[in-house]
């Protein structure tokens, strides 16, 4: 048993940083309890454990007595000098007894050998519990060793994390063996062990990266105001610079986007819109909704509402394939914002099209009676205006609304 209690006191020490002390402490309690559990709760004792040869004493006092009434407490006179130890002892001495492990019988040792082997586990779980609970927030990496039901195994310093299917970026596809790089998220008290909970999807993985790319950020000259995430999809950034001289988006992106682009390759190719932030809500909501060209902005500042007006050419930038983009912003801005769309006047119009590419949509008969009356490009139609078409014999009222119609609505795709 001495050489089983050396070695686990060895790891425990090594592996997981113990301190010596205390877990001498809780291996002198453990045989503590086996002697009282012999000799009693009032028995005299002391256990003595040698840290490096992992062997242990137990010391167990006695009072030298004329007639034993209690032998947990009490040793005979008689007894003392028939083990001849009476030499300078004499009646109401204390007699010390070394004992052997094995006068505690099979049953009791095997006792302390679990409550022993309880003790280390409870302690290894405090150890990393603690470990993990001061990592919280931080990047971790490991490697992935198992797949189970869409969830990821990944071990780290031999132990288990867990990447649950909902913390992973879904257009990703780990592979046992290869190396993941995710944010301590969560830490639980299991039953069996700590429950240590990584992300790659949350919001504060994306702002860890950033730290680490971006040097600026780490040293706190430029902050980070907001993350938005849709994770693998796109996300969008809005940052700080506490000096004028900086240029915070410059600084993230990189010199040729290099800084952002490494982000990106961790994240599984997702989107990555870095805005300046603003303490101005128009112009923060306005930043946020990039790539889209905002018209105006009217703000609710008590409601925490914005009301959008751009070109109806402007609807798939700002509202994003299946309103990704818009809704990024809102997370973003804090905002709920609405867009209103609004037909680009004939004089905001600046490319013209022939009126040959509407052929189709107008029909042939159509087409011919536009162009018969000097019409050859869509904006000249247009700049004529409902009155000057009516005044073509041929034409009535529906027909010119229908026409004006298809050639707006050719003006909004380009």
């Amino acid at each position: 048993m001495s050489i089983e209690l050396s070695e686990s006191f060895s790891q425990m020490v090594r592996e997981k940083g113990v301190d010596k002390d205390h877990l001498a402490g809780i291996i002198e309690e453990i045989f503590g309890i086996l002697v009282k559990k012999k000799y009693g709760e009032e028995a005299k004792y002391n256990v003595v454990f040698n840290t490096d040869k992992g062997e242990i004493e137990i010391f167990l006092t006695r009072e030298i007595v004329e007639q034993v009434v209690d032998p947990n407490l009490e040793i005979a006179f008689e007894e003392v000098e028939r083990m001849g130890n009476e030499d300078e002892l004499e009646v109401g001495d204390e007699y010390v007894e070394k004992l052997k492990l094995i006068s505690f019988g099979r049953r009791l040792i095997t006792f302390a050998k679990q409550s022993l082997n309880q003790r280390l586990r409870e302690l290894e779980k405090e150890i990393i519990y603690k470990e993990y609970n001061d990592l919280l927030g931080e990047i971790v990496i490991g490697d992935v060793y198992q797949l189970n039901r869409g969830h990821i195994l990944v071990n780290h310093n031999k132990n288990e994390l867990l990447l649950p299917r909902e913390e992973q970026i879904p257009s990703e596809k780990a592979k046992k063996g290869e190396t993941i790089r995710a944010i301590v998220k969560e830490v639980r008290k299991g039953k069996t062990r700590p429950e240590i909970v990584i992300s790659r999807s949350d919001p504060k993985f994306l702002q860890k990266l950033f730290e680490i790319e971006v040097p600026e950020i780490y040293d706190g000259i430029i902050d980070i105001k907001g993350i938005a995430r849709r994770p693998g999809e796109r996300a969008k950034i809005a940052v700080f610079s506490q000096d004028k001289r900086i240029d915070a988006v410059g600084a993230c992106v990189g010199m040729k986007g290099v800084r952002v682009t490494a982000i990106v390759r961790e994240l599984n190719n997702e989107n990555i819109d870095v805005v300046n932030y603003s303490e101005d809500p128009k112009i923060y909501i306005q930043r946020a909704l990039a790539p889209g060209k905002i018209k105006r902005i009217d703000v609710d500042l008590k409601k925490k509402s914005a009301v959008v007006y751009a070109d109806s050419d402007q609807a798939a930038s700002i509202v994003g394939r299946n309103g990704v983009n818009i809704h990024l912003a809102m997370e973003l801005t804090g905002y709920q914002i609405d867009f209103i769309r609004e037909e680009k006047t004939v004089e905001e119009i600046e490319d013209d099209i022939e009126l040959i590419e509407f052929r189709e949509e107008l029909g042939q008969e159509m087409y011919e009676l536009l162009i018969n009356n000097m019409f050859d490009t869509a904006l000249e139609v247009l700049r004529a205006g409902k009155e000057k078409l009516l005044k073509i014999e041929e034409l009535n009222e529906e027909q010119v609304d229908r026409i004006i119609e298809i050639l707006k609505e050719g003006f909004e795709e380009e």
